[in-house]
């Protein structure tokens, strides 16, 4: 389920990404760079794709730490079970 979640996530992020390439409303590198982040976390080549946008827009990775750490977070609240 936990899996599940993070590659909905993950894919919805990228789609607003590139949704937001088009659009002047949203910053789309940023959300593909948030969704491959959160795909990074189960797939190999998530990760290469992730670390090509660092190193081709490096002005941008602080900007992207701070949302990736903001997106984890947020989907680390949706998977875990509280404790009652």
């Amino acid at each position: 389920m936990k899996r599940l979640l993070k590659l909905f996530l993950g894919w919805a992020f990228v789609a607003l990404g590139i949704v937001g390439l088009v659009l002047p409303v949203l910053q789309g590198l940023l959300f593909i760079a948030i969704g491959f982040a959160i795909l990074a976390q189960e797939s190999e080549w998530a990760r290469r794709q992730l670390e090509k946008l660092r190193h081709r827009y490096p002005q941008l990775s602080e900007k992207f730490d701070t949302a990736a750490d903001k997106a984890n977070a947020t989907l680390r609240r949706f998977t875990t079970r509280r404790s009652e």
